[in-house]
């Protein structure tokens, strides 16, 4: 009996973990992420020599071209992608909640670690987006979102079945 109790807690983990790699990888294959700037090939070969000056100027402007990726590109691409995940996390407890009323335990809380590693995984997009206002509004969601799910289903009293 107490090997049962450890499967269904280690099949569950792995259920939650999984779901949550399967929204990751699923965003990064069907949004790919942009193509940062290529570093320039003359600078491979400067290690523990002096850079020219040509060299320090072409370091410079890849480092200017790396700073407006970051701001044009890559947190846009962030903000969308937590949006995504953010999205995939409260459909994934939505569902996990939907599971529990079926009596479907085990598929239940795989289902609802999952969506809360992905929510776990939505905040993090969020902060890398580096917009406060952003980061503040998904974090709100999320701990609306975790209370009520706490709520439902630590505290709320079951209605006793006839």
């Amino acid at each position: 009996m107490e090997d049962n109790r450890i499967l269904k807690l280690v099949y569950t983990f792995f259920l939650g973990l999984l779901l949550a790699i399967f929204i990751g990888v699923g965003i990064n294959t069907f949004y790919a992420p942009p193509e940062p700037p290529k570093y320039p090939v003359e600078l491979n070969t400067t290690y523990g020599k002096e850079m020219s000056e040509k060299q320090i100027a072409m370091e410079k402007d890849y480092g200017q071209k790396m700073e407006t990726f970051d701001n044009t590109k890559m947190e846009p691409y962030n903000r969308n992608v937590s949006i995504m995940t953010l999205s995939a996390a409260v459909l994934l407890l939505a569902v996990s909640l939907m599971l529990e009323k079926k009596k479907v335990e085990v598929i239940s809380d795989g289902v609802m670690l999952g969506g809360l590693f992905t929510l776990l995984y939505s905040l993090g997009r969020g902060f890398a987006s580096q917009d406060s206002k952003y980061s503040f509004i998904s974090i709100t969601v999320g701990l609306m979102v975790v209370l009520y799910l706490g709520y439902h289903r630590f505290v709320k009293t079951k209605k006793p079945s006839k």
